[in-house]
């Protein structure tokens, strides 16, 4: 039988789950928020782009970085002692150097600005399912390594997650639980 915890007596903790493509971010953050009965807040850029009638281009990368936030504080305000974010801005920094060559220093001073309590960065060892926003099904690797490369260059607080769903949601329930317990 799982034990459940009252929350409602800590402050607000704010986990991000963050990794590659197609890691299965975006179900287990919402997993994991109705795990804890709280809000999510979701990837922000995919609605972003969903609207474009183009391609994305850098520019748009300041626009879904203000949208992001904006989603973030309206979340922030609604959750009950944990928030669970699908990703933050150190996605939008690895893709625009990834893509780009370079980031907009606004984006990097907006991240280093925001604290977060806990990553979670999903492994690489999940098939990969197609959409139409995502881009490097063969570059998995790469990012993982990179997404680890910045966590720690930032000494950011993470655990890896890896596994099949159950797993990695069992992973996880356990790293927020011993941040806040």
């Amino acid at each position: 039988m799982e034990e459940i915890y009252d929350y409602s007596k800590l402050t607000l903790k704010r986990v991000v789950v963050i990794g590659p493509e197609s890691t299965g971010k975006s179900t287990l953050a919402a997993s994991l928020a109705k795990h804890y009965a709280t809000e999510w807040v979701a990837e922000y850029a995919r609605q972003y782009v969903d609207r474009l009638d183009r391609d994305y281009k850098q520019s748009d990368l300041l626009e879904i970085t203000k949208g992001q936030l904006a989603s973030e504080l309206n979340k922030e305000q609604k959750a009950k002692r944990i928030l669970i974010y699908d990703t933050n801005l150190l996605v939008l920094k690895i893709w625009s150097d990834y893509k780009y060559g370079s980031c907009d220093p606004e984006i990097i001073k907006k991240f280093k600005e925001k604290k977060y309590d806990l990553y979670l960065l999903t492994y690489i060892d999940v098939p990969w399912e197609d959409d139409s926003q995502r881009e490097h099904p063969k570059l998995r690797k790469f990012f993982y390594s990179a997404y680890k490369s910045e966590l720690e260059a930032f000494n950011l607080p993470y655990v890896e997650i890896r596994g099949e769903f159950f797993k990695r949601k069992k992973e996880s329930i356990e790293a927020i639980d011993s941040l806040v317990l």
